[in-house]
């Protein structure tokens, strides 16, 4: 499986930091972080920990209204549904 959508995801984070505010940013760098760090990974994420990173970027989008946090949970999203298992 194509890890690119978890790379897209990332950057897609990377420039929602542009305009956010601090508090926002740090959470939305981390997050980009982490997922640029599943990408390179020699094991697939399970479920459970990209659901808790797409529960994160629903916070984020619901609190910022940011297009770039909502583009990465949808790449999140994508990628998801081709992991197995569940």
């Amino acid at each position: 499986m194509t890890r690119e959508k978890l790379v897209t995801a990332s950057k897609a984070l990377d420039q929602a930091t542009t305009g956010a505010d601090e508090r926002h940013r740090e959470r939305i760098e981390e997050q980009a972080e982490q997922l640029e760090q599943l990408a390179e990974r020699e094991h697939d994420p399970d479920h459970g920990r990209l659901d808790r990173h797409m529960n994160v970027l629903r916070e984020l989008h619901d609190e910022t209204n940011d297009p770039d946090i909502e583009r990465a949970y949808e790449r999140l999203r994508e990628y998801r549904q081709g992991v197995s298992g569940v």
